[in-house]
C-alpha cells in the first residue's frame, strides 16, 4: 500500500506550550499575497504562457537542490537529464522521473523535501509518496494536472496570490518579453537589473557581451566612459520597465573604487583581451561603487549576494556547462568591503542596499551591526543552502537582537523554481510565527506586537524595501 502523502498543519511550528500561538501567528499571514521582489524564474514562461513541458523538466532537471543531492549519491548527471554542453540529453523526462522517485528517500530533513511535499499536496493535488513503485502512476497524474487550462503560469499568479513577481534580467536583455507580459498582464511582473555579465572582464565573451551593451545604447563602449553611460542608459531603459532593483552576485563584497585613469587601463586591457584576474577583480569592485553612485541617481535598490565558488566541479562544468548547481559558498567578509560604498551612500536618502550571504557566520558579527547602524543596509532572507527551517530560524536568532526586525528585508524567495513559490514563502512565515511565538512565552515580546511583526515579515517589510518609492 502506497504511503499517503499528507504534510502534517504543524510542520515547521515549534514543539511546546508556544505551539499554540505559533499556529494563530501563521494563520493570520498565511493568506497575505505573495511579493516575489528577488526570484529567477524566466520571463519566457508568462511571455508564452504554454502549459509546462513533463514532470521531469518542471520539478527536477531545473532545480539545482534536487539534482545535486542526488549527483552526491552518485546519480550520474546524464540520468538527472541534465543537457550536455553539445546540447545532447540521454534520458528521457519518464526515465528522469522514475531516477527521482526511486531516490526520493535522500531528501528527508532537507528543505527541498518540504517544498516538494507541499508543491505535491496542495499544489498538484498528488495523495501518495514519490517510490520507484509510484513513479509512473504520479508521472501520469502530475501530467495530466498541468496541461489544465488553469494550470497555465500566468493562471498561477492568481492561484498563488502573488501580487508582484520580479524576474532577474541580464543588461543586455532587450526586455521584448517584459513589453508584452506588461500589456497583457499589467502590473504582475517586472524586470531586475543584473550586470555581472558586464561587469566581470575576464569572463568568457565578455567582449562581445560589451559590444552588445553598446548596440543596445546606442553607446561606443570602445572607452570606459562609453562604457558607463551604456550602463547608466540600460537601467533607465530597465526602471522605464518597472524594474524596482539591480542584483549582483559577485565573489567578493568589495566596493573600493578606482581613480578614472585606473579605471580606463584596466578597460582598454579587457578590450584588447589582455586584463588580469587581479585587475578584473578590482574592476568588479569599482562597478559596484559605480552601482551604488547610479542607483542614488536612479533609485533601483541594490541586492548584493557575494561569498560563492561558483562551478566548483571542473568535470561537472566541462561537459554540462555553467550554472548546474556545483556552486560552494566560501567565507566572506562585508565590513571592509563595503565601507567605501558606506562611507559615501550609506546615509544618503533615497539609497538603499540589500546584503545576501551564505555566510551564516556573518551575520551577528557583520550584517546585523552595519544594518544597525547605517540607514541605507537592509538585510536579505536567508538564501541559497540558507533557505531551510534551521536556516531562518538561526538568522531570526542571530540578526534581531541587533538589528531588530525593521532593518531586514522580509522575506524573498530567490527561486527559478516556479512552482515552489508558496511553500517558500509558507515556510518562512512558519519559522517567524514560531520565532516570536517563542518570544511571547518568554516576555520578550507582547502578543499584540507578535502578530503586527509577523505581518511586517512577510508582507510590509518587501513593500516597504522595494516599493517604497514606487
Amino acid at each position: 500500500m502506497p504511503k499517503v502523502l499528507q504534510p502534517h498543519p504543524d510542520r515547521a511550528l515549534p514543539a511546546g506550550e508556544s505551539r499554540d500561538l505559533a499556529r494563530r501567528i501563521h494563520a493570520s499571514t498565511k493568506d497575505l499575497p505573495l511579493l516575489c521582489l528577488h526570484g529567477h524564474v524566466d520571463i519566457g514562461l508568462f511571455a508564452a504562457d504554454a502549459p509546462f513541458g513533463n514532470p521531469a523538466e518542471l520539478l527536477v532537471i531545473p532545480d539545482h537542490y534536487v539534482t545535486r543531492m542526488l549527483v552526491s549519491q552518485g546519480v550520474s548527471p546524464d540520468r538527472l537529464g541534465l543537457p550536455r554542453r553539445n546540447g545532447a540529453r540521454t534520458a528521457e523526462p519518464r526515465e528522469v522521473w522514475r531516477e527521482f522517485c526511486a531516490h526520493w528517500h535522500l531528501f528527508r530533513g532537507t528543505p527541498s523535501r518540504y517544498w516538494l511535499e507541499h508543491e505535491f499536496a496542495e499544489v498538484l493535488g498528488l495523495t501518495v509518496h514519490p517510490s520507484a513503485e509510484t513513479a509512473d502512476e504520479l508521472y501520469d497524474q502530475i501530467s495530466a494536472r498541468i496541461a489544465e487550462p488553469d494550470f497555465r503560469p500566468r493562471a498561477l499568479l492568481d492561484r498563488f496570490n502573488i501580487e508582484l513577481l520580479s524576474t532577474t534580467d541580464a543588461a543586455t536583455d532587450d526586455l521584448a518579453q517584459h513589453a508584452q507580459v506588461e500589456a497583457e498582464l499589467p502590473g504582475r511582473v517586472i524586470p531586475t537589473f543584473r550586470p555581472d555579465a558586464v561587469v566581470h572582464l575576464d569572463r568568457p565573451g565578455w567582449g562581445h557581451l560589451a559590444e552588445q551593451l553598446g548596440q543596445l545604447a546606442d553607446v561606443d563602449t570602445s572607452t570606459y566612459g562609453g562604457y558607463l553611460e551604456a550602463i547608466r542608459k540600460r537601467r533607465q531603459v530597465f526602471v522605464q520597465a518597472g524594474a524596482r532593483a539591480t542584483d549582483h552576485g559577485h565573489f567578493s563584497a568589495d566596493t573600493t573604487p578606482l581613480s578614472d585613469a585606473e579605471a580606463e587601463r584596466i578597460y582598454a586591457d579587457a578590450l584588447k583581451g589582455q586584463v588580469s584576474t587581479e585587475d578584473a577583480a578590482a574592476f568588479a569592485g569599482h562597478m559596484l561603487f559605480q552601482s551604488a553612485v547610479m542607483s542614488a541617481e536612479d533609485g533601483l535598490v541594490m541586492q548584493l549576494h557575494p561569498g560563492v565558488l561558483r562551478d566548483h566541479d571542473p568535470a561537472i562544468h566541462a561537459t554540462y556547462g555553467p550554472d548546474q548547481g556545483h556552486d560552494i559558498p566560501v567565507s566572506t567578509e562585508f565590513t571592509r568591503s563595503l565601507r567605501p560604498l558606506l562611507k559615501r551612500f550609506g546615509h544618503a536618502e533615497g539609497f538603499r542596499i540589500v546584503l545576501f550571504t551564505v555566510d551564516e557566520t556573518t551575520y551577528s558579527r557583520e550584517l546585523a551591526p552595519l544594518a544597525g547602524v547605517y540607514p541605507a543596509v537592509r538585510l536579505g532572507a536567508p538564501w541559497w543552502f540558507l533557505d531551510s527551517p534551521g536556516g531562518m530560524r538561526r538568522f531570526r536568532e542571530l540578526v534581531t537582537e541587533t538589528a531588530g526586525f525593521y532593518n531586514t528585508s522580509g522575506f524573498v524567495d530567490d527561486t527559478r523554481a516556479y512552482l515552489s513559490i508558496p511553500a517558500r514563502h509558507d515556510l518562512a512565515r512558519r519559522i517567524d510565527a514560531g520565532y516570536l511565538a517563542d518570544l511571547v512565552a518568554q516576555h520578550r515580546l507582547d502578543e499584540e506586537d507578535a502578530f503586527e511583526v509577523a505581518k511586517d515579515l512577510a508582507y510590509n517589510l518587501a513593500r516597504d524595501t522595494y516599493l517604497a518609492n514606487g
